[in-house]
């Protein structure tokens, strides 16, 4: 009676398992999980960390910093979010960095040369990256970049640069500082001599205030309003020429556009597939392999702080401009500089070179 006793129990037991034995009711009652409060559950109490691939006080960092200061409370978790400059060759350590070492779980994301694709699409051997396979999560304004010079330069207008040689500072030979000079100099005629290796725009700025170099060509003109007001107030510098497919309306309208020096169908055409980077402003990118629900977290945070009412309240302040795009956007032209026929490709080689 009591063996009879034990086996009742036991198939009773068996029963309300669903007739597996040693199973729990519990686990046949697991709720579904929830995706928002698993994202929420992995970022809380966590750092996310925002490389930026150049030294403090430059364009990037400081829109670096305007964007970590205020996305963290719109990823799930709210984590921490810290800004870690990581400079070298005009930010191509960082962008290598991000493709192939940084972890790919979603605590790390990056700004570096908008640029460097192109580095990539002309066939850089320093390049260890993908670009058509970051996951591009959007850039905070598009941009017009300029040639400057110290008004003490006897360099005064860029027809002065197609005979004068002109000290400009340079982070690297492929970022916009290294790269629109050598493109100039290989396309006009130009007579730029790069000074490549201050590790980031601030350096170059403070080089200028020296008398190191006489300028800078791949300035931002966002980056100059913000960082550098009191050269233009002073008329410490000329501004010989707008680098864009487009004038900004607050350059002053006689400072001439790098397309209007341009006549050739062939040179115009290069120069249209150069100057469409500044479409991308300064782009943040998230490495590879990160879960597609934590790009999408990230992309969603980006695109919620750029309509902050706090966010755009300190961007102001800082006078920094935006005209933000989102990371779909940014991976459509990222795709489309990808797009460039062979042909055309090798004759930006050449030009860079010096043997077009």
């Amino acid at each position: 009676m009591r063996a009879i006793s034990v086996l009742a129990t036991l198939l009773f037991v068996a029963a309300a398992c669903g007739g597996q034995p040693g199973a729990s009711p519990a686990a046949t009652t697991a709720p579904t999980s929830d995706p928002a409060a698993a994202l929420a559950s992995f970022y809380s109490g966590k750092t996310v960390r925002l490389i930026v691939g150049y030294t403090p006080g430059g364009g990037y960092d400081t829109y670096a910093r305007l964007l970590a200061a205020h996305i963290g409370k719109y990823i799930p978790g709210t984590p921490t979010v810290i800004v870690e400059n990581m400079d070298g060759a005009g930010s191509l350590k960082a962008a290598n960095h991000l493709f192939t070492t940084a972890p790919k779980d979603g605590t790390v994301f990056g700004t570096f040369g908008r640029g460097l694709p192109a580095s990539e699409l002309l066939g850089d051997a320093d390049v260890s990256f993908k670009s058509t396979q970051f996951n591009w999560m959007g850039s905070m304004n598009d941009e017009v970049s300029v040639c400057v010079v110290r008004s003490d330069s006897r360099t005064k207008t860029l027809q002065d640069a197609l005979t004068n040689t002109v000290r400009i500072g340079a982070t690297g030979p492929d970022d916009d500082t290294g790269f629109f000079p050598r493109f100039l100099n290989g396309l006009i005629g130009t007579k730029f001599d790069l000074k490549i290796g201050y590790p980031g725009g601030n350096d170059v700025n403070l080089a200028i205030d020296r008398g190191e170099v006489e300028g800078r060509c791949g300035f931002s003109w966002s980056s100059l309003v913000s960082t550098r007001q009191n050269w233009l107030d002073t008329k410490f510098i000329n501004i010989l020429v707008q680098m864009s497919l487009n004038k900004h309306p607050d350059i002053p309208s006689n400072v001439p556009l790098i397309m209007d020096f341009i006549t050739n169908a062939e040179q115009k055409q290069l120069a249209e597939v150069v100057f469409s980077r500044q479409t991308m402003g300064r782009p943040y990118a998230i490495p590879p392999g990160v879960p597609a629900e934590r790009v999408q977290a990230l992309r969603d945070a980006f695109d919620k702080t750029m309509k902050d009412s706090a966010f755009l309240e300190d961007a102001k302040k800082a006078k920094q401009e935006l005209n933000p795009k989102s990371g779909k956007e940014i991976q459509a032209i990222v795709e489309k500089i990808f797009q460039t026929p062979q042909a055309q490709r090798d004759k930006l080689k050449q030009i860079l070179a010096g043997t077009y």
